[in-house]
């Protein structure tokens, strides 16, 4: 380990350690790592990716302070606080109370704001509320009333949401030719409950092996979109003539079924279902702006209020930078529109210079395109952690270690300049910083390196060097350092010319107006402008719903509904034909379920589980590729059902994980792990890391191109 010890310029107190001292980390990855950092300073871990930064940062360090955060709070509290598991670490020293703000998108709600997440939404809400004029008739509202989340406040039509979803009719039977026992009627559930809707229909009376086209339009109108909910009989494989009978004669039913109408189903199923359910669902529903509100979310009565020439809905509206023009003559009490009585023209002062305070700090973190009333679900990771930093930033606390996770993710170098102001305000308010970044000029700014490695997963865990940025240079084993000291610049290759192009004209679609695009097929094409400039709703909005008109509609991903409000305008003029499916790869997280791993994601472990299918053993105990499957009871561990660990639940302490007892971790029993193949079993396979794998299967290319491709992309570490 290469260490530079200078750290006497981060000395707060002489008769205090300025350093964090960590000893014997072995969280994930690390190899028993010890180092000491210091205090009041901005350092930043870098290392390539699975190197262990994120296990040093956030899994010891941050998960350290978390845990004597929640020794010191009663044991009743104890229990309303997700607590994490303590870390694998010797002893922390100097560690002070931490605050991570990872690039996650927990908390990100439907109804959350970039206005409620920074309080800029409540200090409008008391402005209007306080000094907005009111027309004639119009009773005082409490700040409450501004609220679209609270039912005073809200738009009764579409509950404060601002759209409603509305059913295409004719989308819901796409081929009129088929009868309803045929599956004329597309939207419907599958499985039981289509059988059960059929046999109401029968029991009502209504045809339904005659095609949909024949049917009267007053029937297909009740079929489709009635209020009606009636309950009727329901006798399990009866005629009409048998079921007219057995209602005379007073024979019991097998159940009484209750009709609802197809849209009622869809809607109510799409409102409240999984996103599975919704991407089924999407092609029947439309999202349109609420007829009653406009989209503003609030009532009447709230939005009949203005301030400074706008309703808090369209002051809301405005961009960061936008409203802080607007407001700082308010700020700096120079507003002809001031109230003249004393204390309401002061009040008026304080909260519009609270609210500028605010917006400063967001413009500060180059998020000044942005909006208070933009929904935090449709903000990128990168953007929503700044957000959640400005509210750190304008918190002004002391004395705190801030944990962050690549704040300079997808920001333009022009944006980078203004958050390293941000983050070194930060330091000088009497704060500690610890960045996990690979961002060169952020790393090149750091009070302090520390670089973990030197490869990745196994190859990683250790300190490569830990000191001051300029000693680097010298450290021939630092990956990093040919790139921090430019010693490693290829230069720029030479571009082929593009064949094809996809061409729009006249875009429009948020704040890309009239734009012409055109974009070269078969090359890799870089999207790239400061903050806010158009690139994300060229990419996530542009290119999916223009290519929906000559495909199919896109997948509308879960709490982006709203990102078919408004529109997108424009013709598509050449390229489509060369399009045979567009694919969008972002930072959601990949995994369905707890249990998804590598194998079962990429899909090469069903070709596994045959492989071991296939082998004598397994067929001589009657072993099909389903027992090697560790979701299933027949082949998985009983005692930690196929997870390898098992979660004690202590009700005043963290949750303590430990590996299974009986399975020794390997989510399998004992007579499954008696099959092998190639002398492996089925957990040891799984164990295989995938540059070990690609070595294992050498041949199978099934399998093989699942792990080329994973190796290609630098993750040969991950199992």
């Amino acid at each position: 380990m290469t260490e530079q010890r200078n750290a006497d310029h981060y000395r707060a107190d002489e008769h205090i350690d300025p350093y964090i001292s960590v000893q014997g980390a072995r969280t994930h990855n690390l190899k028993d790592v010890s180092l000491r950092f210091p205090r009041n300073a901005m350092v930043v871990f870098t290392g390539v990716s699975g190197s262990g930064k994120s296990s040093l940062a956030f899994d010891t360090l941050y998960a350290e302070a978390q845990r004597r955060f929640i020794e010191s709070v009663s044991p009743h509290a104890r229990r309303l606080i997700d607590q994490a598991a303590a870390p694998d670490v010797d002893n922390i020293d100097g560690l002070p109370p931490a605050v991570a703000l990872q690039q996650s998108r927990a908390g990100a709600q439907e109804r959350s704001t970039v206005g409620s997440l920074t309080r800029i939404s409540v200090t409008l809400r008391l402005l209007f509320s306080r000094a907005g004029v009111r027309p004639e008739g119009v009773p005082f509202m409490t700040a409450d009333f501004f609220s679209p989340n609270n039912p005073e406040g809200a738009c009764p039509h579409c509950q404060g949401l601002g759209r409603v979803h509305t059913v295409k009719t004719e989308s819901m039977v796409p081929d009129s030719s088929l009868s309803i026992r045929q599956g004329a009627i597309a939207s419907w559930p599958r499985g039981w409950h289509n059988k059960n809707l059929r046999s109401i229909l029968e029991t009502l009376g209504y045809d339904v092996d005659a095609p949909w086209n024949t049917l009267s339009a007053r029937d297909q109108q009740w079929i489709l979109l009635t209020d009606e909910q009636p309950s009727v009989p329901i006798f399990v494989g009866l005629n009409a003539e048998q079921r007219e009978k057995a209602l005379a004669t007073g024979e019991e039913p097998a159940y009484t079924g209750t009709y609802t109408s197809a849209a009622k189903i869809v809607l109510q199923s799409y409102s409240g279902g999984s996103e599975t359910t919704k991407k089924r669902l999407a092609r029947f529903v439309t999202v349109t702006p609420c007829s009653e509100c406009h989209g503003k979310r609030l009532n009447r009565d709230a939005l009949s209020v203005t301030f400074a020439g706008h309703d808090i809905a369209s002051l809301s509206e405005l961009s960061v930078s936008e409203l802080a023009e607007l407001l700082k003559p308010y700020a700096r009490g120079a507003s002809p529109d001031l109230p003249a009585e004393a204390a309401l023209r002061e009040a008026v002062i304080r909260m519009a210079s609270d609210i500028c305070m605010r917006l400063e700090q967001l413009e500060t973190l180059g998020l000044g395109h942005l909006a208070p009333g933009r929904r935090t679900t449709v903000l990128s990771s990168g953007e929503l952690q700044r957000v959640r930093l400005a509210t750190q930033l304008i918190s002004r606390l002391f004395g705190v270690l801030y944990v962050l996770d690549e704040p300079s993710a997808g920001l333009h170098p022009d944006d980078v300049k203004s958050l390293l102001i941000a983050l070194k305000n930060l330091v000088r308010a009497g704060n500690s910083l610890v960045v996990v970044e690979h961002n060169i000029d952020l790393i090149a700014e750091a009070d302090w390196l520390i670089e973990v490695g030197p490869g990745p997963g196994t190859h990683g865990g250790e300190i490569v060097y830990n000191g001051e940025p300029a000693g680097l240079e010298e450290v021939s084993a630092s990956p990093t350092s040919a790139y921090l000291f430019s010693r490693n610049y290829t230069g720029l290759r030479q571009r082929r010319p593009a064949e094809s192009w996809l061409c729009f004209e006249q875009v429009y679609c948020n704040n890309i107006a009239g734009v012409d695009i055109a974009i070269p097929l078969g090359r890799m094409t870089a999207v790239t402008g400061v903050s806010g400039s158009g690139k994300s709703t060229l990419l996530n909005r542009v290119l999916p719903e223009m290519h929906g008109r000559f495909d199919k509609t896109p997948d509308i991903e879960e709490g982006e509904e709203e990102d078919l409000v408004p529109d997108v305008k424009g013709q598509v003029v050449s390229g489509s034909d060369a399009i045979g499916r567009l694919v969008r790869i972002d930072q959601r997280p990949i995994g369905r379920t707890p249990r998804s791993n590598l194998a079962t994601y990429t899909g090469f472990f069903d070709i596994v589980r045959r492989l071991f299918a296939d082998t004598d053993a397994a067929k001589a105990k009657g072993f099909s590729a389903s027992r090697f499957s560790f979701n299933l009871p027949a082949g998985r561990c009983p005692a930690c059902e196929g997870q390898g660990q098992i979660s004690i639940e202590l009700l005043f302490m963290p949750s303590a994980t430990a590996t299974c007892s009986v399975c020794a971790g390997s989510r399998y029993n004992p007579e499954t792990l008696e099959v092998k193949w190639n002398n492996m079993t089925i957990a040891d396979v799984l164990d295989l890391t995938v540059d070990d794998a690609t070595k294992v299967f050498h041949g199978h290319d099934g399998i093989q191109r699942s792990l080329k491709a994973l190796t290609s992309l630098g993750l040969g570490y991950l199992k």
